[in-house]
């Protein structure tokens, strides 16, 4: 997914390592599929773009000094600095944003207050997905067969987008007090579903929080790879790389089991 309080430039985390065992083969009924929602099941830059404008349109003239004197650019360069010197907070992306904006609207001499409803425009533009078109289809027929448990790093609330009633559960960063590489919020999805690792599969399109900190507790891992990339040769790589939902629902139905 796109959403980090860091570059992209900057330097990746560390993945967590592998159990020191063999991954156990995935010879079981498959119950849980757990998945990623940022870049995996729709386009996150264009919603994050939108949704900072939305905050930007709605803060700039009830603090005409900050509106004056700064723009989205600057702002999200306060906010990654923010971040850095506040790691504690770096989990719940909403919580982060809030505080770096109040700090920068009391450096203008605005009142911080402001910040609250500012990202509350902004979460609620966030929402505002549009889901890759073979998605819908195939999260419904998944939910027939399987526990289905969203997880993300950031702030999207699936509940509040197009794909709301597609997934049995869902759990992200800031409620659970960490973000992916950690495994926390495997973790709790496997908790939350009564499954073992041998059992659950994750799909994400990002090859360190999504394939490495699944492989890391024993799920096995499905790479979406939309854009043709290549997965990086530092890694080891998923069980199985797909272009979309639809091809990895028709290597699911192919599997033998």
């Amino acid at each position: 997914g796109c959403c980090r309080p860091w570059p992209s430039t900057s330097r990746r985390p560390t993945p967590p390592q592998p159990p020191e065992h063999p991954a156990v083969p995935f010879d079981q009924a498959l119950r849980l599929i757990i998945v990623d929602l940022d870049d995996t099941l729709w386009p996150c830059a264009p919603v994050i773009r939108a949704a900072e404008e939305a905050l930007w349109a709605w803060i700039a003239p009830r603090a005409p000094r900050l509106g004056a004197r700064e723009d989205l650019a600057t702002l999200r360069a306060h906010r990654i600095a923010y971040a850095r010197a506040n790691p504690a907070v770096a989990h719940d992306i909403t919580a982060l944003r809030a505080a770096a904006l109040a700090d920068a609207l009391l450096a203008h001499g605005e009142d911080p207050a402001l910040a609250e409803p500012a990202v509350g425009v902004f979460v609620t533009a966030r929402q505002q997905v549009e889901p890759y078109p073979e998605v819908a289809e195939v999260l419904a027929r998944w939910r027939e067969r399987y526990r289905l448990v969203a997880v993300s790093n950031g702030n999207a609330d699936v509940e509040r987008t197009p794909l709301r009633g597609l997934f049995h559960h869902a759990l992200n960063a800031a409620a659970i007090g960490a973000m992916r590489p950690d495994p926390a919020l495997f973790r709790a999805a496997l908790d939350h579903a009564g499954v073992e690792p041998a059992s659950a599969l994750h799909v994400g399109d990002d090859p360190v929080n999504d394939v490495m900190a699944a492989r890391a507790l024993g799920l096995r891992t499905a790479w979406v790879n939309r854009s043709g990339r290549s997965f990086p040769a530092d890694l080891a790589p998923a069980d199985v790389e797909v272009a979309d939902l639809a091809a990895l629902a028709a290597w699911l139905e192919g599997r033998p089991g």
